[in-house]
């Protein structure tokens, strides 16, 4: 497999990911000047993004659900109309140039919102000195779905700021922590599982709470290892799709992503689907989340699905950095 890696991985993103501690530390708290009476009365806060940004916003919903304020995700070129002056809205792209996220990110102006746009450079940067906006430029250089500390842990410190979150310096430092520690065990249980599912469909299923994760590993998949890969989340696919079993029409290996605090009727559903599903002959692993909060544990469960992706791709033979088909659509459009 070494020598596989080497052959194959012609943009080093194995280096990244073994620095991913180290990457999550290198995020440093940036000063950000607001107008005055900036968000003082905000209702709700709006992510707009796509892809590897828009995922940040999925993220930030399950890190704050039990906080009253509402997360909403926009994931396209317009607004809801429930988007007024009263939100607080972050525009994320880490290019900087990503269409749907920039005609957003007008709207939100003309609205008069509260706008943050974050990026490493690009057309969004441009847009927000010229409208006098914050900005937060982030580290260039890496693919955007490699990016999600890069782009989270900024917004946790803007809205720690803005006194709508307690201060998150301790917890990062915690997770840190964390993340080097389980660094060997992260990788090679990445590894492990990658090797399952080679020649398989994966299909990730997670709570609805922690629906992200799942997401997350599905879009990882996709973009690495140049594969399909589908999620779904409990309790709702037990009402469909789990009749899907009856005639697969697929290699499918599933994968379990299951979380401490998960509802306990939902615990429950997790073990009962497993038993259901051993008639049909269909591989299933669970992966227990493990952290002592729940930053940890989301940041280490995208970690390991980096690497899970990352060994599918070097198992296929497939270099996982570049996203040709999408360059190619792009160009078209």
């Amino acid at each position: 497999m070494a020598d596989g890696v080497s052959k194959f991985d012609k943009g080093n993103m194995i280096g990244y990911l073994r620095d991913f501690p180290s990457i999550v530390k290198s995020v440093i708290k940036q000063e950000v000047k607001f107008p005055q009476g900036f968000a003082e009365n905000m209702t709700d806060i709006v992510i707009l993004g796509m892809g590897g940004s828009g995922f940040i916003g999925d993220l930030l919903k399950v890190y704050r659900s039990d906080y009253p304020i509402d997360v909403h995700v926009v994931k396209g070129y317009s607004l809801p109309k429930y988007v007024d002056k009263n939100c607080l809205v972050f525009a994320i792209s880490y290019s900087g140039n990503t269409e749907e996220t920039i005609s957003a990110y007008r709207s939100a102006i003309r609205r008069g919102c509260n706008v943050i746009s974050i990026s490493s450079g690009g057309k969004l940067e441009e847009l927000s000195k010229m409208h006098k906006i914050p900005h937060i430029r982030v580290l260039s250089g890496i693919q955007p779905r490699l990016s999600t500390p890069l782009l989270f842990i900024p917004i946790l410190h803007v809205l720690s700021d803005l006194k709508i979150i307690e201060p998150q310096e301790k917890i990062i430092e915690s997770t840190v922590k964390s993340l080097k520690a389980a660094s060997e065990t992260v990788e090679n249980a990445g590894k492990d599982l990658a090797g399952k599912l080679k020649g398989k469909i994966p299909i990730i299923y997670a709570s609805s709470k922690m629906f992200c994760l799942a997401e997350k590993w599905k879009t990882d998949i996709n973009e690495n290892a140049k594969t399909h890969c589908f999620y779904n989340m409990f309790p709702e696919f037990n009402h469909n799709e789990i009749c899907g079993y009856t005639n697969p029409n697929g290699n499918f290996h599933v994968v379990i992503i299951s979380d401490t605090d998960d509802h306990e009727k939902v615990k429950k559903r997790i073990n009962v689907f497993k038993k259901t599903l051993k008639p049909y002959g269909v591989p299933v692993n669970e992966l227990a989340i493990k952290g002592d909060n729940l930053l940890t544990r989301l940041l280490s469960t995208i970690w390991m699905g980096f690497y899970v992706s990352y060994y599918l791709a070097i198992e296929y033979e497939t270099d996982p950095t570049p996203v040709e088909i999408i360059e190619k659509f792009k160009k078209q459009l």
